[in-house]
């Protein structure tokens, strides 16, 4: 049975992928620290319905534990890693930066440093939409430059891509960084949108809705996430692109071939805007949202929307799910969850 380490197996998009691969029968050693950066009691929820499967372990520890981690690679030699633990959320980094720089910066390199270590056949981590910051061409496609960051969250995440292709590089591990765009649905996290929206327009408390609402987001449904993060983590891993041309390099290393390394967008390609998103919450619960309309937040981006082609090409995967189709699952998970 093949052996897959995952970080952040308490988070929102770890919890899916580790199910979905515990139901495929493959074993999960699952890394979590479970943090109180949001209700741990959500987290252990996650981890009681993950422990039903008898190929899950569960090992609780922070990635930034160097020992630990070396000792986790060690004991249980994976032959594939997946890595989602991360510090997130734009705004709580104006208020607490070193938990980005603690998580992403220093409990990645022991991610790169277990994998270097331990003839691990693909390393898979977690990028974000948030990289491409100020660009406003669309869609966003891979090979875009991003140098232009909006938040430290950010910034660390791009770091992670430099730091993976680097390793790859320099030890032959091949490697794959996906660029999730705006996750949702059923288990969410308390800190984004979705879960604060509904939450209030339950309890008829106000929302919220910054730039007026004049915001568009590549909304994209947590379970097509996880199937094409498994699509990728179980798939043919990348190699070296042997015509790539040195003198005259792509402007981002998605495409670089002097390491087995690429990047993927994963996003829905079907952007909606704001508005219609309350719009399809307020459909569902049944009650009309009350809205305070707020100027633009510090770091956040106005308009996000996913080129997958590259995604397709490679890996023959496609987001499947409509923002309607998302949003009503979650409202009923979030009732039954909380019985409200």
């Amino acid at each position: 049975m093949k052996k897959i380490l995952v970080t952040g197996t308490a988070g929102f998009i770890g919890f899916f992928v580790a199910k979905q691969l515990c139901e495929k029968g493959y074993s999960v050693i699952g890394v979590d620290n479970v943090n109180d950066y949001y209700d741990v009691n959500l987290k252990e929820a996650r981890l009681k319905n993950l422990h039903k499967f008898e190929n899950f372990i569960e090992e609780r520890v922070d990635i930034a534990d160097k020992e630990k981690m070396l000792q986790i690679f060690s004991n249980y030699k994976p032959q594939r890693v997946l890595n989602l633990a991360a510090q997130a959320g734009v705004r709580y980094s104006f208020e607490n930066p070193h938990a980005y720089t603690h998580s992403n910066i220093e409990g990645f390199l022991n991610i790169l440093e277990g994998c270097r270590h331990n003839e691990v056949e693909h390393l898979v981590f977690a990028s974000t939409a948030s990289v491409y910051g100020a660009n406003t061409k669309m869609p966003w496609d891979e090979t875009d430059g991003c140098n232009h960051q909006l938040s430290l969250y950010a910034a660390t995440k791009k770091a992670n891509e430099v730091m993976a292709h680097s390793y790859a590089y320099l030890f032959n591990i091949k490697t794959t960084g996906l660029r999730f765009f705006n996750a949702y649905g059923p288990w969410g996290r308390p800190d984004m949108a979705l879960f604060i929206f509904v939450k209030n327009i339950i309890e008829g408390k106000t929302i919220n809705v910054f730039n007026n609402g004049n915001m568009v987001r590549d909304f994209t449904y947590v379970e097509d996430i996880a199937q094409g993060v498994i699509k990728v983590l179980l798939g043919t891993p990348p190699e070296k692109d042997l015509e790539w041309k040195q003198n005259v390099p792509s402007p981002d290393p998605s495409r670089s071939g002097v390491a087995p390394f690429k990047i993927y967008n994963i996003g829905n390609s079907k952007p909606v805007e704001l508005m219609r998103y309350i719009e399809i919450m307020e459909q569902e619960i049944g009650k009309k949202a009350l809205i305070n309309f707020m100027p633009i937040q510090p770091g956040e981006i106005v308009k996000s929307e996913a080129d997958n082609n590259s995604l397709y090409e490679d890996y023959d995967f496609k987001p499947k799910t409509n923002v309607e189709e998302g949003v009503r699952n979650f409202v009923k998970w979030y009732r039954e969850f909380y019985k409200v």
